[in-house]
């Protein structure tokens, strides 16, 4: 057994590929120990259907342009939870490994991908079969990890977001600064339903508070009459006020809807937080003349490669090839981690983390960095965050003007088991 499957999972970010070109050039200088390095099409969805691209007889110039890619388009993701009852899905995932001399297994993903990690490899190794499995960090959300960050300091993928959202704050702010005659308040929805990472990043746009900005985080716990009476005193104050909001904060009902892990996709929510507050700002009233308006960046802020911090770029690589060598050197049931050394100087290394205490962990944004006034952070939350957003942009090729990202061609590995549906995609 000397093949390895790589897999992704959940919401894809800026830098996702090259934690996945790490996994593979690590394996490829380990050639006693690894032989063919498949990745799953659509994560444990692939895995389930036997579905599987053979990544070693792909072109060496399109692996290559994974470092810049972004999103999960190459080889795909998927928001599919193996929960402990569907037994026969983490049956029929060991069968595949089984089936494929499978050696080893690199999920990347969140919280819920290292659960499912864990689990694959308790049941390989309740039925004597010899199979690393280590799991790779992801998330925008920075929420993977221990609260005390002496495991994790941050994850792959939040320093690209808190680059996107200083940029974007940068230029809001010139939007406002015009228009505020007619829109003096601008709401600008962030990703992060629990976790306030995302919008604390604005901070980083002005760090020596010039600008009328107001941060939402959802553990805050601001009311929307607070945010209110908040607003009405910036636009005394000021005459204009910026807004950045979390999607998790408290609007009341919004008719939530909810992905495979529970958690509420707010995209597809039959009402946004940010056009709630708006439309309660502009009913309420506003003590200046003219309308608050409202603004969602989408998908983009996790994808935006253009936007992407050098620093995640290197990292998200670097925890990717570490993720190999723990699986050479120290065996399964880890998850790589960044860790930041003391210092003023910003240096990290990579460590590990064992699966079971990061499958479904969950880190909160410090209450100790949420400012007095809960709409804002603290100082102390600068020096954490402003080192990961680096100091120039990522050098992205470009064909045509445009930029060129990975195309793998569909080498699939040919199946060896009968036809098989997930579970939770069985009617019934």
């Amino acid at each position: 057994m000397k093949n390895v499957i790589v897999a992704q999972s959940g919401g894809p970010t800026a830098v996702i590929n090259a934690s996945l070109l790490g996994v593979l050039e690590a394996c490829r200088d380990h050639p006693a120990r690894f032989d063919r390095v498949y990745a799953a099409r659509h994560g444990v969805e692939g895995l389930l259907r036997e579905e599987m691209i053979d990544l070693s007889l792909q072109d060496p110039r399109e692996l290559a342009l994974l470092r810049t890619t972004p999103a999960a388009g190459a080889v795909g993701t998927c928001r599919y939870k193996v929960r402990p009852e569907q037994e026969e899905d983490l049956a029929r995932i060991v069968d595949v490994f089984r089936a494929h001399s499978i050696a080893a297994f690199f999920y990347i993903g969140g919280n819920d991908s290292m659960d499912t990690a864990y689990r694959v490899a308790e049941l390989a190794r309740g039925r004597g079969i010899e199979l690393t499995c280590v799991g790779v960090p992801k998330t925008i959300d920075n929420d993977l990890g221990d609260q005390e960050r002496t495991l994790v300091d941050h994850t792959p993928g939040y320093g690209s977001v808190a680059r996107y959202w200083t940029n974007l704050v940068l230029a809001l702010n010139e939007e406002n600064r015009g228009s505020c005659p007619a829109d003096p308040v601008l709401v600008v929805q962030a990703m992060g339903r629990r976790i306030g990472y995302i919008p604390a990043a604005a901070r980083l746009a002005d760090p020596d508070r010039e600008m009328p900005l107001q941060l939402y985080l959802p553990e805050a716990g601001v009311t929307l009459a607070e945010l209110g009476e908040n607003v009405d005193e910036e636009l005394r104050r000021s005459g204009r006020a910026i807004l950045i909001v979390s999607e998790g904060f408290d609007v009341g009902d919004r008719g939530e809807r909810r992905d495979a892990f529970g958690h509420t996709e707010f995209g597809s929510s039959r009402q946004s937080v940010a056009q709630a507050i708006v439309n309660y700002l502009n009913h309420r009233g506003l003590p200046v003349r003219g309308s608050a308006r409202g603004q969602i960046p989408g998908t983009d802020q996790r994808h935006a490669i253009l936007s992407a911090s050098p620093v995640d770029l290197d990292e998200a690589y670097g925890v990717g090839r570490h993720a190999v060598e723990i699986a050479v050197r120290e065996g399964s049931e880890s998850m790589a981690t960044i860790v930041r050394e003391p210092g003023e100087a910003y240096r990290v290394r990579f460590g590990k983390a064992p699966l079971s205490e990061m499958a479904n962990s969950e880190r909160r944004f410090p209450s100790e960095w949420i400012a007095k006034t809960r709409c804002d952070v603290t100082d102390e939350f600068l020096p954490y965050a402003r080192p990961l957003i680096g100091e120039s942009s990522p050098e992205v090729p470009l064909e045509r003007g445009v930029p060129r990202f990975a195309r793998l061609r569909p080498i699939y590995v040919e199946k060896k088991l009968p036809p098989y549906v997930p579970q939770a995609h069985r009617e019934g």
